[in-house]
């Protein structure tokens, strides 16, 4: 792609940071190119959306972005959508528009993001976890059902923990449980980034288009960093006490590591022994979890209709369909 210069001589002289700022690159342009001739099977186009209700809600005196997508007072229950670094609410159009086809959506733009802008200092995953309940609430949304990616993923975990009155399922796209869930290298390069690398990305260019504060990305920058740099972890008993139903979502080749996707789709239910040896489901299960071949952490934004058409069921508390002619 010719939209990032800099990482071509990155590539180059420091292939760790170009790693680094490749998984975080903007996922709003790598979603709008067109679908591969490989791609998997999408599910059918979603209709179009009607125009979301966009407002702020105020957090502890921090105003955070919001979108609606689709009636509230519907019977369906709200997902939530969650975005990842340096991105958007509206980043996430991919999901939203499959999903608002048959639910109401909520978008965020997370402390320091897109329209919310520079809030001041370092966050953490309980500070967004906390700001989502506090938009739901300001929505008089008692419940939702919650997708995140990448540091949304992360989010949506800490919502659970925190919150678990306010979260039905959670489906968790390239998002961990903890720190080390990530690959080390990827950290390291996080680690060496600076506001000068992005000079000219999507990344910067779509935070000055959108932020309140378009001369704070320096800031943005700094955030991650510290995020990033940041050890944080949920316990096994934590993640076990979860109440709603988790689908874990990764690439093949993502930043999070295959050994702790599997950790937590176990913790979460998974793995179930019963439907392993009689070879059929006779109820819904607890815990999913699904690897898409040949798939980073940004080209999982190129699979948000795979990724739908496997989510949707999940959400909808769907039993997995038995083949004919078995028995």
């Amino acid at each position: 792609m010719t939209a990032f210069p800099p990482l071509q001589i990155l590539r180059r002289r420091h292939p760790g940071i170009a790693a680094a700022l490749a998984l975080l690159a903007s996922a709003a342009v790598v979603a709008a190119q067109p679908q591969p001739a490989y791609a998997q099977q999408p599910a059918p186009a979603a209709a179009p959306v009607s125009a979301a209700k966009t407002g702020h809600a105020t957090v502890n005196g921090v105003r955070i972005a919001y979108a609606v997508h689709g009636d509230l007072a519907s019977k369906q229950t709200p997902l939530l959508v969650l975005h990842g670094a340096f991105m958007s609410g509206e980043a996430m159009a991919p999901f939203v528009n499959l999903f608002a086809a048959s639910r109401p959506v909520i978008t965020i733009d997370a402390r320091g993001h897109g329209r919310t802008g520079k809030v001041g200092g370092a966050f953490s995953y309980e500070q967004m976890a906390d700001d989502a309940v506090a938009v739901l609430a300001s929505l008089r949304v008692e419940r939702a059902d919650v997708l995140g990616y990448s540091m949304g993923g992360s989010t949506a975990i800490a919502m659970a923990v925190r919150h678990p009155e306010r979260v039905g399922k959670q489906v968790v796209i390239s998002g961990a449980a903890s720190l080390d869930g990530w690959v080390p290298e990827v950290l390291e390069g996080i680690a060496k980034m600076t506001p000068e690398m992005f000079a000219g990305t999507p990344m910067e260019t779509e935070y000055k288009r959108l932020s309140p504060t378009p001369d704070a990305f320096p800031d943005l920058v700094a955030a991650i960093k510290h995020i990033d740099g940041t050890p944080f972890a949920y316990s096994d008993a934590q993640l076990r006490a979860i109440p709603g139903k988790t689908m874990v979502v990764l690439g093949d080749a993502d930043g999070m590591t295959l050994e702790h996707a599997i950790k937590l789709f176990k913790l979460r239910g998974g793995g179930d022994i019963a439907p392993a040896t009689q070879g059929f489901m006779t109820a819904a299960p607890k815990g999913r979890l699904s690897v898409l071949p040949a798939t980073s952490h940004i080209g999982i934004m190129a699979e948000a209709a795979t990724i739908a058409a496997q989510v949707i069921p999940f959400l909808d508390d769907a039993t997995p369909p038995m083949p004919a002619g078995f028995f």
